[in-house]
């Protein structure tokens, strides 16, 4: 008689290690049923932190960052909503910051008449015609100084951050900088 050790089947197989699968549907909303459910909600409060226009093309911005989100990240989050939020928070105060490193005098760029801040008719055609002349004298400039100087004027950048952004070194974008500086005085305070 020979003995043999055998072993009684396994009942339940293991358990596969693989996560499982989420698709997209299952885990998420679609995103047409997201934008449809939280456009409203997400538009009021980008209307209490930025302008009626500026709330528009931030709640844009919320939701193209969605879909630019790659597939394995979009299906890890567990509360879409709360993601849209806080991308709307993030990009407000993005904005916000923007525009607190824009100089007050340099925020009329716009053409708008009615922003100009004086009452006196004499002093609003004296501001027109200012601005008239800073256009045609910015327009004289060449192209990347004119380009490095509405970056580091108007929307802010630092020296460093213009000559990452342009290939340039610091000192180049200071010359540049130099350079329109100069042209702009000379233009402007020739009458």
């Amino acid at each position: 008689m020979r003995l043999t050790a055998t072993r009684p089947p396994l009942e339940s197989p293991l358990p596969d290690p693989s996560p499982p699968d989420r698709s997209f549907e299952g885990t998420m909303p679609s995103f047409d049923t997201l934008y449809r459910q939280q456009k409203a909600r997400l538009l009021r409060f980008l209307r209490r932190h930025a302008t009626s226009d500026g709330a528009d093309d931030l709640l844009q911005a919320t939701f193209l960052r969605v879909l630019a989100l790659p597939p394995e990240r979009l299906m890890a989050i567990d509360c879409p909503e709360g993601y849209l939020h806080k991308s709307a928070q993030n990009l407000a105060r993005d904005a916000a910051k923007a525009a607190s490193r824009r100089p007050a005098h340099l925020q009329l760029w716009d053409g708008e008449e009615d922003l100009l801040p004086v009452t006196d008719a004499i002093a609003r055609l004296e501001a027109r015609d200012m601005l008239k002349r800073l256009e045609q004298a910015m327009a004289r400039l060449k192209p990347l100084t004119r380009e490095i100087f509405m970056a580091h004027r108007l929307d802010g950048y630092t020296y460093a951050e213009i000559a990452a952004r342009t290939g340039l070194s610091i000192k180049g974008v200071e010359k540049q900088m130099s350079r329109a500086i100069a042209h702009l005085d000379r233009l402007l305070t020739d009458r």
